[in-house]
């Protein structure tokens, strides 16, 4: 998009995709459980697509032209962050500067609809699987560390 600097809209399209990371990061689960979460984040990208916010939808449609379509099955990479702390950190300061790059370059309509969309990304994340528990009976289906970063993600989007 026009309104924004080849930087700005690389920070604005690739932030969906880190939030999945982050909110997967900020509880350690196994291998299913990150796939799972992986899924269901591309998933809430892709629908996006169909959100009625031009800003949101483009952005979604180049995602999901990367990354494949959950509805034709494509199934997402599984990222993993090599140090969880600072991957999150970095997420986070992301969705700092989406804030700062909204606020300068889109109505507050798209913007708001944006900063909302990451948020239900997240969510949908860190409730696609539980933590603990046994044979994938049992645990929680939201930790203390996973609505941690909902929580820091919604007040720093204002959402």
């Amino acid at each position: 998009m026009e309104r924004f600097t080849d930087q700005e809209w690389g920070l604005l399209v690739g932030l969906p995709q880190a939030i999945v990371v982050a909110a997967s990061a900020a509880q350690e689960d196994g291998v299913r459980a990150t796939l799972s979460e992986s899924e269901a984040g591309l998933s809430a990208i892709a629908e996006g697509r169909e959100s009625g916010i031009g800003l949101v939808e483009q952005i979604a449609r180049e995602i999901v032209a990367l990354m494949g379509d959950p509805d034709e099955g494509a199934v997402p990479p599984v990222f993993e962050f090599t140090d969880r702390e600072a991957g999150v950190a970095d997420a986070l300061d992301r969705a700092r500067q989406a804030v700062e790059i909204l606020a300068r370059g889109a109505e507050e309509g798209e913007a708001a609809a944006y900063r909302h969309w990451l948020v239900t990304i997240a969510e949908q994340v860190v409730t696609a699987a539980t933590s603990g528990g046994v044979l994938g009976v049992g645990g929680e289906l939201v930790t203390e560390s996973e609505q941690w970063f909902v929580d820091r993600l919604t007040a720093i989007l204002r959402d």
